[in-house]
């Protein structure tokens, strides 16, 4: 076996532990090396079965594990365990069928022999980062982006809360004119996308075809409130972060513009909905979705 490459805390935890999970920069500001957590639903036909993963550089003490897991009252199954190199190699080339949303290809190098011609093919590989095209909220995102595409173009884009940066990349692949830059809370998420930048053949950068990258909770940080007014504003994070950044949000959207929101689950729709539409903000189109995890899709008109 290879050397270690960090560790994992993972747990159950139920939907609404995990909607409520914090920031673990908020929680523990004393951690000069703080984890970074990952909470997802493996299995849509068990909605409130959640698990969470915490990824450490370092082997995590006793103390630090039971206050993380504090933070999920439901927490169950509790594991911690080493993250050799070979194991994490096996798990991000793991076989993860191709995602075709309208002429969007998500695909691993596995499955590179799936792209047809007329596609616009995503390669992006299983890893820390949230987005690889298999869950419902980032495919829903990108259906919503290849309807979009039929009948708009767009110049200014921005990406909150990137993961693996698939639908920025998505965004500059469409609109290959466009300016876009994709942000993300955790500074791991945005190097994964700047490698994922780098496997397709996208440039990082300010000027049209290429994609900025920041590290930002919302839209704070300077270079996002520099590049308003958007015309495509793309959010998908969970319902609660959703709601609280609805007013930066919809001030940073153009008239005319779109704002295409995922990571909020049907019984929040309305309650997200309601804190746009207090900012001028109205459906442009009827929402979808697959399962628990619908697409709203707004404008200002």
């Amino acid at each position: 076996m290879s050397g270690n490459a960090g560790w994992t805390l993972t747990l159950a935890c139920t939907r609404a532990d995990a909607e409520a999970m914090p920031e673990i920069g908020d929680v523990f500001p004393d951690l000069a090396d703080p984890p970074s957590l990952n909470v997802e639903e493996p299995d849509p036909d068990a909605p409130d079965a959640w698990v969470l993963t915490a990824y450490f550089n370092d082997e995590p003490d006793p103390a630090l594990v039971d206050r993380i897991v504090a933070l999920f009252p439901s927490a169950a199954d509790v594991v911690v365990a080493p993250l050799a190199e070979a194991d994490w190699t096996t798990m991000s080339q793991r076989d993860l069928e191709p995602v075709r949303a309208g002429r969007f290809l998500v695909h691993t190098r596995a499955h590179a022999d799936a792209v047809r011609p007329g596609d616009i093919a995503l390669g992006i590989e299983a890893g820390l980062a949230f987005g690889t095209g298999q869950h419902a909220t980032t495919l829903g995102c990108l259906r919503a982006l290849d309807r979009l595409a039929r009948r708009r173009r767009f110049a200014n884009i921005a990406d909150l809360g990137t993961g693996t940066g698939v639908l920025a990349l998505a965004a500059a692949r469409r609109w290959p004119k466009a300016r876009v830059i994709a942000s993300d809370i955790d500074p791991v998420s945005i190097a994964v996308t700047r490698a994922n930048l780098r496997d397709n053949k996208v440039a990082a950068g300010h000027a049209a075809g290429q994609i900025a990258l920041v590290v930002a909770a919302g839209m704070d940080h300077r270079l996002l409130a520099a590049g308003a007014p958007y015309d495509l504003i793309i959010a998908n994070i969970l319902a609660p972060p959703l709601v609280a950044i609805s007013r930066p949000v919809s001030a940073a959207l153009a008239p005319g513009g779109v704002l295409v929101l995922a990571g909020l689950l049907r019984s929040h729709a309305v309650r997200v909905r309601g804190a746009y539409r207090k900012h001028g903000l109205v459906p442009l189109e009827p929402q979808r979705g697959r399962g628990e995890w619908p697409c709203v899709v707004l404008t200002r008109p």
